[in-house]
């Protein structure tokens, strides 16, 4: 199961809040849900956070075994 526990972290390290990634962004709501609860969620999605906190996948998500 992937999940995005490390988001969150990188997130604050940067200075970036869920408000400015919904609003300076356009990150949608309904991504933000998914990524809160682990869910599904689109590479384009990764791509663009990934490019925004400037970092690297394994900054924001992890693999973890049931």
């Amino acid at each position: 199961m992937i999940v995005f526990d490390k988001l969150w972290s990188t997130m604050k390290e940067r200075g970036i809040s869920q408000y400015k990634l919904i609003k300076e962004y356009k990150i949608s709501n309904g991504q933000l849900d998914r990524l809160r609860k682990n869910g599904n969620v689109n590479t384009y999605t990764l791509n663009q956070l990934c490019q925004i906190l400037e970092c690297r996948l394994e900054d924001i998500a992890e693999y973890k075994e049931d």
